[in-house]
């Protein structure tokens, strides 16, 4: 009977061991899972800092950029007041001087040398050609020759078939946002579009949007219309938006874009207009075709908005959506 109880006690304990241990080794499961979440938290923390670090030193950086600008006006200003002439500079020497130094270029007037008039020859009464009217010829010329470049690119673009190639879309930043001083309706914001400086852009999304979620978020923007004032402020691009009567919603760049990323769109590899020609209504004939699919993709004719190897663009909720 002792023998009996003893045995039954031994597998009491048995099965409170094996019970234990089963528990021990789940809340190390429980840990190790923790023990991970906790790593990816501090990854996903250090990936917001520097994000956040990454937009600051941007809004310092197009800061200081204006400041240089402004710098450079006052010192060309001061050099004109002093006498030191101002010199043009070709756009070959000048795409080579903007990757070195940021100084004008100016040049200081030297005296010429005196020319003495040769005598006429005997015999004859024509006077000799003066030299500046020389001058004046020499300089006429790269003139013409880049006003002809100039009507050579217009025709080539008027030429190109208008489709959504012709549209400069680039991924954008809208570094910050803040509203029109003279309109209740707009916002004006800067947008880093990957240019040297951000572009000032002009959006009619007050009643759409709040202010806070204008802030350092990434964007779509249309970078060839033509620049034109919006209640006295230059407005440089254009936010793109799916939009309906009710609503309207921000297009998403794919993850891990940045700004400056073209968006282009297969079947369409054509190059875009340096700047649309508003009289040609452009960007009016292709507007039409630019939809949100089912799944909230950006499309031309069905062809998504794209950024090369990272993915579409999407609007958050909006199915069937115009684009504008």
């Amino acid at each position: 009977m002792f023998l009996a109880r003893s045995f039954t006690r031994m597998a009491s304990n048995g099965t409170v061991l094996n019970r234990l241990e089963q528990r021990a080794s789940e809340a190390d499961q429980v840990i190790e899972y923790l023990k991970q979440q906790v790593a990816l938290l501090k990854e996903k923390a250090i990936l917001q800092a520097s994000l956040r670090e990454e937009k600051k030193l941007r809004v310092e950086n197009a800061k200081l950029k204006k400041e240089v600008e402004s710098l450079k006006e006052q010192l060309v200003k001061e050099e004109i007041k002093n006498g030191v002439k101002q010199v043009g500079i070709p756009e070959s020497v000048s795409a080579q001087s903007s990757c070195g130094s940021s100084e004008p270029a100016t040049v200081k007037p030297s005296s010429p040398a005196p020319v003495k008039p040769s005598p006429p020859a005997q015999g004859s009464s024509s006077p000799a050609p003066k030299a500046g009217g020389e001058e004046k010829k020499k300089k006429e010329k790269p003139e013409k020759k880049g006003e002809k470049k100039e009507k050579k690119t217009v025709a080539a673009d008027e030429e190109k078939p208008v489709d959504v190639s012709r549209l400069d879309l680039r991924v954008g930043c809208i570094i910050s946002a803040k509203k029109h001083p003279d309109a209740d309706s707009l916002y004006v914001e800067e947008v880093d579009v990957g240019e040297a400086t951000p572009r000032t852009v002009v959006s009619g999304l007050v009643k759409h949007i709040p202010l806070e979620q204008m802030q350092n978020r990434m964007a779509v923007l249309l970078c060839n219309l033509k620049p034109a004032k919006m209640r006295g402020i230059l407005s440089q691009a254009m936010v793109m938006c799916a939009s309906s009567p009710d609503k309207v919603e921000i297009l998403d760049p794919p993850s891990g874009a940045v700004p400056g990323d073209r968006i282009t769109f297969q079947g369409f590899p054509g190059e875009p207009d340096k700047e649309l020609n508003p009289k040609k209504k452009t960007w009016e004939q292709i507007q039409p075709d630019l939809l949100t699919s089912e799944q909230c993709v950006a499309t031309y004719k069905g062809v998504p908005f794209e950024v090369n190897g990272k993915g579409v663009c999407k609007a958050q909720t909006m199915t069937k959506s115009s684009i504008k």
